[in-house]
């Protein structure tokens, strides 16, 4: 499986999973059919799927556009989104499967920022590989999604699924957020090492206009606050020793930053 990074509107990605041994292949959170259709072409490829994480607009709006183009392809979505994705066709839930040429999907249930959000991860078919996670907007490299439906807890419980996959795993998150993330966060763990080794590096790859996507995980574990609302300088700083308390206040403190 082949993975191409599309961007798309100001700073959302799209991402192309081609299957060159059949032709075929899915489209993840489509934010806009012309890129996707363009790159298509490009390879000649024929869509058979698109997987949305959730039913915000600039993740579904080119489902219906791509359906005109391939009529045929199934539409992917969590459960509790039913009647909010354009063309959806099959309802996703915790633990759920989707095989697409010779890989599988696990579903996982990531609800905090909608109350519907899923995940995609992909995990690795030769030992000692990493594993590919599409995770729309509940993970973004060095920071997490605001809480629109959810709950913190609801939230913590989510990341903390995420957080438990293998470390190698490549975060292939939604958004080109990374550089802000990484502010905001110096701001609130000023003495991790880590996090100004990775700030310098994504600063240098932005200047170059560079991606930042995918991330990896064990490097999101050592830098991004939002995956550390259990770590004693997380909690010092957001002056409690509550996990969950940890995590909202600096949440609440980053949708105010």
């Amino acid at each position: 499986m082949q993975i191409h990074r599309l961007p798309a509107l100001s700073d959302n990605y799209i991402f192309l999973l081609y299957f060159p041994n059949t032709g075929e292949a899915a489209v993840v959170d489509p934010a806009e059919a012309e890129p996707v259709l363009n790159y298509l072409a490009t390879l000649g490829a024929r869509l058979i799927s698109i997987l949305n994480t959730h039913h915000h607009r600039d993740h579904v709006g080119g489902n219906l556009a791509l359906l005109q183009r391939f009529p045929d392809a199934i539409v992917y979505g969590g459960a509790r989104d039913e009647g909010r994705i354009p063309g959806q066709q099959k309802f996703l839930s915790e633990g759920d499967r989707v095989v697409l040429g010779d890989r599988e999907a696990q579903v996982i249930f990531v609800p905090g920022h909608t109350q519907a959000h899923i995940a995609y991860y992909f995990p690795p078919t030769i030992p000692n590989d990493a594993g590919d996670l599409f995770c729309g907007d509940t993970l973004f490299s060095g920071g997490c999604g605001r809480l629109l439906e959810g709950t913190p807890t609801q939230m913590v419980q989510s990341l903390n699924k995420l957080r438990s996959l293998p470390d190698s795993t490549n975060v292939w998150c939604a958004h080109e957020y990374t550089l802000k993330n990484l502010q905001f966060a110096l701001s609130v763990d000023s003495d991790n090492l880590a996090l100004q080794s990775r700030y310098q590096q994504v600063l240098n790859q932005r200047q170059l206009r560079q991606a930042t996507v995918p991330s990896r995980l064990e490097i999101e574990k050592q830098i991004n606050p939002f995956l550390r609302w259990d770590d004693p300088a997380i909690q010092s700083a957001m002056n409690t020793q509550d996990p969950i308390q940890a995590f909202a206040r600096l949440r609440g403190k980053k949708d105010m930053w």
